[in-house]
């Protein structure tokens, strides 16, 4: 997902240049041709952004579904991130539509997909050793475990934890309804239980 934040950058900055742009020409009188051609250029700039963005979402989507067998994403409130400073990385990225765009996928050709909880705290257990090191600021981007002193990049580490924490759930879901492929609420279990034998699989994360 940082992936689809990076593509998208110049994007943005373009269209925030053609807003400026367009804030000036707005001051010429209402119903001029000038007015009305920058509203036309500022629209046309949207649209190659959202083209562009959706574009790189069935890309980035076919590619993951095709290469792997399960897929895990955590179930942020994006709703609740689009109040922070945070908002305009996570509009620009789109994130709500890429993860249903996998979903469909994955439902469309036999892959299982799951959600890991939001409450799950993915950033703040070491996927080595599962000890909880506590929480940390979003400036914090490396890390050292207190306990087995391995070093982790944020994102990676929280990615492992989401990938465990969904092959646990998947096992405990198999478990309980006795069926593979049977969806069963998931059950909440500690970020780095050790995983059964399992196909490929891929966690992604956005912090």
């Amino acid at each position: 997902m940082l992936l689809v934040l990076d593509v998208l950058t110049d994007d943005r900055q373009r269209r925030s240049a053609a807003g400026c742009r367009a804030g000036h020409r707005d001051r010429r009188p209402k119903g001029s041709n000038n007015r009305a051609k920058a509203r036309i250029r500022v629209a046309r700039q949207h649209a190659r952004v959202g083209d562009r963005r959706r574009d790189f979402h069935h890309k980035a989507s076919t590619q993951i579904i095709r290469d792997n067998q399960a897929v895990y994403v955590e179930n942020l409130a994006v709703s609740g991130l689009g109040r922070t400073r945070l908002a305009k990385s996570v509009h620009d990225a789109g994130w709500s539509a890429f993860v249903n765009m996998l979903e469909y996928k994955a439902t469309k050709h036999g892959r299982y997909f799951a959600k890991i909880g939001r409450f799950e705290p993915t950033s703040q257990v070491c996927s080595a050793c599962s000890i909880k090191d506590g929480p940390k600021p979003l400036s914090v981007r490396e890390w050292v475990c207190r306990e087995c002193r391995t070093v982790h990049d944020r994102d990676i580490n929280a990615a492992k934890n989401i990938l465990a924490a969904g092959r646990a759930d998947r096992l405990n879901a198999s478990q309980s309804a006795g069926k593979t492929r049977t969806k069963v609420p998931a059950l909440r279990v500690e970020a780095g239980t050790h995983p059964g034998p399992h196909t490929r699989t891929e966690g992604i994360q956005v912090h």
